[in-house]
């Protein structure tokens, strides 16, 4: 069994299940969740991604029991939700803002909820000792919510989020708060955390990149509706339609027309690039309409001139971000794409505005997508 057919659970092994679920928010309006269907494995760290008003943020409150659906289910493992109160789910939620007690210490903060559940004084103070230190902030215990870090502040938050041992965990845009780098730290720490507990985990995310980077799979959300699912690989590689290709990361889209199929690969007539493209890909009827999608990273500089997929353009501009730099590019027709190499070795970019250049791509680097 390959890695990605494992990462999909089967209805019997789904820890969180969402069946036919339907939102709405007046009774003419259009659903905000609009029949979504979801398997979740235990252990999982699952990200619902899409731009705000997708419906992302109204199907994590749905779990929570802070909405209740007009029509469908939610199964938590095994158990249906309907008519159970917030503070009845197994169900615990991160948000985005953390929502720490300021009167508490961070040792208040994480067994409130412990409190609140009457568990004994002993065990509670086991429980919050043990994670404090799964979060690394013993030393932190007696602090007050103002006197730390938006990091350490995070962690607050997910110790607590796991005191009471939940089911399912529901992160909401967990790391927004945080500034650039130390997102990029939390994020790893987070998934190992993440998997050393083996909790179930749901993100609700607009950031592509924090998905990509954590979640095991990804739900991409629009208009209600679940438009693809996937690992990250997936999801990035082998976009379902435009909407994804667009939405995550960087991406060249190229329209044109189907000439032929053969061998796997088809031909197409794209007056945007200038030149027949050959792509790699099942057969499709001739005259087809098109549009091809290659990601920026996938286009390489002065390819040999027998090349498949060889375009001439001219440099418009530069964007150079230490690790790689982007190049925006313009074709004969005036169509501009961009290009991303990797700065491997320390010296000035090998292009400025005002080149002209040959660039390419190799027929397995693109996607066709429907119109």
């Amino acid at each position: 069994m390959t890695a990605t057919a494992a990462a999909r659970p089967s209805a019997a092994a789904a820890h969180l299940r969402i069946e036919a679920v339907v939102k709405r928010f007046a009774p003419d309006a259009a659903a905000a969740v609009d029949g979504v269907s979801l398997d979740i494995a235990p252990g999982e760290f699952f990200a619902l991604l899409g731009p705000s008003g997708c419906g992302k943020t109204t199907l994590l409150r749905l779990l929570a029991g802070f909405e209740t659906p007009d029509e469908g289910r939610i199964l938590i493992a095994g158990a249906d939700m309907a008519g159970v109160p917030p503070y009845r789910r197994p169900v615990n939620m991160m948000f985005q803002s953390y929502a720490l007690f300021p009167h508490l210490t961070v040792a208040q903060n994480v067994g409130f909820g412990l409190k609140q559940d009457r568990l004994p004084k002993r065990e509670r103070e086991a429980r919050v000792a043990a994670m404090l230190d799964l979060v690394k902030l013993g030393r932190l215990a007696q602090r007050k919510p103002h006197q730390l870090s938006g990091g350490e502040r995070q962690r607050v938050a997910l110790a607590r989020a796991l005191a009471q041992e939940p089911k399912l965990v529901l992160l909401d845009e967990p790391l927004a708060a945080l500034d650039r780098k130390l997102r990029e730290e939390t994020r790893f720490e987070l998934v190992r955390i993440q998997h050393r507990v083996g909790i179930t985990f749901l993100m609700v995310t607009h950031d592509q990149e924090e998905a990509m980077s954590m979640a095991s799979r990804i739900a991409v959300m629009s208009q209600g509706r679940i438009v693809q699912l996937g690992t990250p690989q997936e999801i990035y590689e082998t976009p379902a339609n435009r909407f994804v290709a667009d939405f995550i990361g960087g991406v060249n889209l190229l329209e044109g027309r189907v000439l032929r199929a053969h061998d796997g690969l088809i031909e197409i007539d794209s007056a945007e690039a200038g030149a027949i493209l050959v792509v790699e890909h099942p057969v499709l009827a001739a005259g087809s309409t098109v549009a091809i999608a290659v990601r920026p990273e996938k286009i390489v500089f002065a390819p040999p001139a027998a090349a498949a997929n060889r375009l001439e353009a001219r440099v418009r501009g530069l964007a150079y971000r230490g690790e790689a730099s982007t190049y925006e590019v313009e074709l004969a027709s005036g169509k501009l794409l961009r290009v991303t190499q990797v700065n491997a070795v320390r010296q000035a970019p090998a292009y400025a505005a005002g080149d002209s250049i040959s660039l390419g791509f190799a027929p397995g680097a693109a996607v066709v997508l429907a119109p």
